[in-house]
């Protein structure tokens, strides 16, 4: 299409009136590799803005419009501030009057480009939100076709109370709570590399590779990172719901099967001793009165000196033969 509207070395002219000009093709990647980085810079930085005055709830054909009409605007912009730079570095009389750009061939490719590149990354960006990080490409490759054992580690973390809080609430504000609480879970879950397996009613399984999971405590450090958050946004879930919402979590870890299921509704799935150990776990922290459980078995993988960690013996646990070794860990 460059080569169609003649932007190049051969026969390559842009048009400012009645103004021929040639320009070779050398400037004009200066000109790509400059407004490149503009346009990167801003787009991230709308990416970044959108996600932390949390305007991504909004539906996500309204947030695909608002970021479509900013581009565009930011494109004009900074084409306007780079024709500018370099008509006066080639000393070119280069089309920069005001309203240039709505007959100008060139730059409406350019739009076109754009656009095309925009919607990518934004199908890419909600494919990944949608199926999980790694997942859409481990599907793509077909990583899980066939069953695989993997060592990974597992949370179940649940809402405490979560039969009376709905009580008290009604179903529609339930409804709400439990979506700004995985909104704030999923706002610290990327900086402990975690990964959300599923979630069921107010429940979130998260996972990581073992040694991931393991590494700088991670697994452990993101649950406490969330209460964290949700204690430091207290006064808005108090405002909005009357309650500041708690939750509590079974940690293990250790080697399963994963392979894809599904023909019309393909995901992940994890099979094995494991993941049934941790959600059992998860359903003793009522019992003990702990928010934070874990295996015995995990807890050797794990540095947890800057916390207070205390057995709680070997617990019989539903389902299981044998009795597991539990721990129950706060902050000091």
């Amino acid at each position: 299409m460059i080569r169609y509207y003649h932007v190049g070395e051969e026969g390559g002219k842009a048009f400012s009136g009645l103004d021929e000009v040639t320009i070779p093709i050398t400037q004009w990647l200066n000109f790509g590799v400059f407004a490149g980085v503009i346009v990167g810079v801003v787009y991230a930085i709308v990416e970044f803005l959108f996600e932390k005055l949390q305007l991504n709830k909004q539906a996500t054909g309204i947030v695909i419009l608002e970021k479509s009409l900013i581009y565009l605007a930011m494109l004009i912009l900074s084409t306007n501030l780079v024709v500018s730079i370099i008509e006066v570095q080639i000393d070119r009389n280069l089309p920069n009057e005001t309203g240039w750009w709505k007959e100008n061939k060139v730059f409406w490719l350019v739009v076109g480009y754009f656009i095309i590149c925009s919607l990518i990354f934004s199908f890419l960006k909600i494919a990944k939100d949608n199926f999980g990080r790694n997942v859409l490409f481990n599907q793509l490759i077909g990583k899980y076709k066939r069953p695989r054992e993997e060592r990974r580690v597992f949370m179940f973390l649940d809402l405490q109370g979560s039969t009376t809080i709905a009580e008290q609430l009604g179903h529609f504000k339930y409804s709400q709570l439990i979506q700004d609480c995985f909104y704030d879970l999923n706002s610290v879950l990327i900086n402990y590399s975690a990964e959300v397996y599923q979630y069921v009613g107010d429940e979130a399984v998260l996972s990581w590779t073992f040694d991931k999971g393991v590494l700088n405590n991670n697994c452990v450090e993101l649950f406490f990172k969330f209460q964290e958050r949700l204690q430091k946004k207290e006064k808005p879930y108090i405002k909005k719901f009357g309650l500041l919402p708690k939750f509590k979590a079974g940690l293990h870890g250790g080697n399963l099967i994963v392979t894809e299921v599904g023909t019309i509704k393909k995901e992940i799935a994890y099979h094995g001793d494991v993941i049934n150990t941790a959600a059992r776990i998860q359903g003793e922290c009522n019992t003990y009165n702990e928010s934070l459980l874990i295996s015995e078995e995990l807890l050797q993988k794990l540095n947890l000196n800057k916390y207070k960690v205390q057995s709680l013996g070997n617990i019989p646990l539903k389902g299981k033969e044998e009795e597991v070794n539990l721990f129950s860990i706060n902050k000091n």
